[in-house]
């Protein structure tokens, strides 16, 4: 049996809504969250081996509107983005830009490498052992682990996607 994990992207901030980088700036959920967080008891009764959710306010909150009793932890918060933290795009310098297209190489300036963020997210995911588990996190966790198993997709706030592990 392998690993399957829902993975649930936190409800809206105003941060995310304004399209900011979002890493460790423990912001909340903003009305419209609060009400996609409500939304996701569809999938709250299903059965889980383990529920977790990242140790960032708006993961934790998520978990709780949800109706589901999740174990908070370090290793499922968003990337620290550092110095560009709060930035948009339209904000960033040029080479942050070139930086974040080119992803996988990416360090943020005063903050993580996507190495060390992808290590974390695998040891994390390795220590699960086989089932099905409930991820609540955040878009760059859920965009880290997508492209783990061949896929990548905008996870937008409030919405899920379930991958597979052998």
């Amino acid at each position: 049996m392998g690993v399957t994990l829902r993975l649930v992207r936190h409800g809206e901030t105003d941060w995310s809504a304004e399209r900011r980088y979002t890493g460790r700036t423990d912001v909340t959920l903003n009305e419209a969250g609060i009400a996609q967080a409500r939304a996701l008891t569809v999938i709250s009764g299903d059965r889980y081996d383990s529920v977790w959710c990242s140790s960032l306010t708006r993961c934790v909150e998520t978990a709780r509107l949800m109706g589901v009793t999740a174990d908070p932890t370090p290793h499922l918060q968003e990337f620290d983005f550092g110095e560009i933290e709060g930035l948009t795009w339209d904000e960033l310098d040029t080479t942050a830009q070139n930086g974040l297209l080119d992803f996988n190489r990416f360090i943020a300036p005063g903050g993580e490498s996507v190495t060390l963020f992808g290590r974390r997210i695998d040891a994390f995911v390795e220590g699960l052992g086989p089932g099905r588990h409930l991820l609540i996190t955040h878009g760059g966790v859920i965009r880290y682990l997508l492209r783990q198993s061949g896929t990548d997709a905008d996870v937008r706030p409030g919405t899920w996607r379930d991958i597979d592990f052998p």
